[in-house]
């Protein structure tokens, strides 16, 4: 009897071990700054109009394993002049089992990307701080929010024939 209520557990056991998203690796795939305003923005009063833009794209690996990357393009103008620019790639393996189309999607299109942002919004800070210019730290995001407007955009193309005017 004990040995059949054991092997029931381990089946039940064996199909939820088969639903599972694991951050595998986390890394910066690309980074850069520019200055072109220096020396000259740094004798101005520091009122800058920041602008932040991002994206996210996943792509398979092989069966199970994704690579998601979360582009973080920050934009700093003093009036007429780009005080700084700042791109950062932040990019993580994850291996993606058992989940069904739409899960699958919304853990690539949300939760990835915000597993992968407090790793970008250092980056960010870092590049500014080391280009001179004072902290600057990324406001929190709603991957979820923006996931799911995502698919309200691509609904909405679909019934429109795809077409753009």
């Amino acid at each position: 009897m004990t040995d059949d209520a054991e092997r029931a557990g381990t089946g039940g056991e064996e199909a939820e071990d088969q639903r599972q998203l694991v951050m595998q690796k986390i890394y910066l795939k690309d980074a850069s700054f520019e200055s072109p305003s220096a020396p000259q923005v740094f004798t101005q009063e520091w009122n800058p109009r920041v602008d932040v833009d991002l994206s996210t794209q996943a792509e398979g690996l092989d069966e199970s394993n994704y690579q998601v990357l979360l582009q973080v393009t920050v934009t700093a103008r003093q009036e007429d002049q780009t005080a700084f620019l700042a791109e950062v790639q932040q990019a993580g393996v994850f291996t993606v089992e058992g989940l069904d189309d739409d899960e699958r999607g919304h853990a690539l299109g949300a939760y990835c990307p915000a597993a992968l942002f407090p790793f970008a919004r250092e980056a960010v800070a870092d590049l500014v701080a080391k280009g001179g210019f004072p902290q600057l730290l990324l406001a929190p995001v709603n991957f979820d929010a923006l996931y799911a407007d995502h698919l309200q955009r691509q609904q909405a193309e679909q019934g429109d024939g795809g077409t753009r005017h």
